[in-house]
């Protein structure tokens, strides 16, 4: 396959993984946001809406202040930021035109479908209801588009260089969201395991579907060390740390075998899967969940770089 049509595949998944994950980071801070006066919330959940999007410089370039109206604009349609829903959605259209011929025409429909309806929610005036309902959509979106793939797709190098766009931003994604819930909502006077930290930590779980997933496996009450369990260790969660690098390592030893020949890229997602493995929950909070995912967040864009390096320039 050329590294161009690899490189949109990629970049395809990537960008309608990224646009889902940001409708879930406004449909939880709007959950937070709403909390009853009582439990005492933040104040900083805009902020950590911001923050979890990774794109802080850019959102203080536009906006004086991280109030509702200013990171809802931002973080869907504002035409500077490059991560907004609309640019994501954009971008992964424009790659998939770029490799139409290596698209099944269910995806391509899923895609081009999904930019024209976009168009229409972005001329409305949303009110909070049917702001919602936008972002019930755009997660839609991703579930129609990456179930085409899922159920059409020839599973060839194609298919593979698709799944590790996904896997690399899942992962991210899911790192950023465990960061901010830690170093950014929980105000400083409130305490850790009171009313106001719970509801956070179960509207993490939402953020990523995992509620009815945290109840099956661990069957207690909420609290942050199995949420961290959960979303890092646990292979069966399909949005973990170690489910998304299972994936990478399994897609990425595909490629080599194909193309005889097992380079960095395969080394490097190994390392970080056996890593994770022999890794226990207790130790990660030991040494400081914060420090942890930041190592984790520098060594899957890394990768990133990797796998460019190896395959897509």
């Amino acid at each position: 396959m050329l590294s161009r049509t690899a490189d949109s595949l990629y970049w395809v998944s990537r960008y309608v993984e990224r646009a889902e994950y940001l409708a879930r980071i406004l449909d939880a801070t709007t959950r937070l946001t709403n909390l009853p006066s009582t439990y005492g919330g933040a104040g900083t959940e805009w902020q950590s809406a911001v923050s979890t999007a990774g794109c802080e410089d850019e959102f203080a370039a536009a906006y004086g202040e991280a109030n509702e109206r200013n990171v809802c604009e931002f973080l869907t349609f504002h035409p500077d930021n490059p991560s907004s829903i609309r640019n994501c959605l954009a971008q992964a259209r424009s790659n998939a035109r770029a490799v139409r011929t290596a698209l099944t025409s269910e995806m391509w429909d899923a895609l081009n479908s999904a930019w024209l309806e976009l168009q229409r929610f972005e001329k409305k005036r949303m009110d909070r209801e049917e702001f919602a309902r936008f972002l019930d959509w755009v997660k839609n979106v991703s579930l129609v588009f990456d179930g085409s793939a899922y159920r059409t797709m020839l599973r060839d190098d194609g298919y593979w260089f698709s799944r590790l766009g996904v896997y690399l931003e899942r992962a991210d994604n899911t790192a950023r969201i465990l960061d901010v819930k830690y170093h950014v909502l929980l105000p400083a006077n409130e305490q850790v395991g009171g009313s106001l930290d719970y509801f956070q930590w179960t509207t993490v779980l939402r953020e990523v579907s995992a509620l009815t997933a945290y109840h099956w496996v661990y069957r207690e009450a909420v609290k942050p060390i199995l949420i961290a369990d959960l979303l890092i260790l646990n292979r069966r969660m399909p949005r973990s740390l170690a489910s998304c690098y299972e994936n990478i390592s399994r897609f990425l030893d595909h490629l080599g075998d194909a193309y005889g020949r097992h380079g960095p890229s395969q080394r490097q997602a190994r390392k970080t899967l056996t890593g994770l493995s022999n890794t226990k929950i207790d130790a990660v909070f030991e040494r400081g969940l914060h420090e942890f995912i930041e190592e984790f967040i520098t060594e899957n864009n890394r990768l990133g770089n990797t796998i460019f390096e190896q395959y897509l320039q």
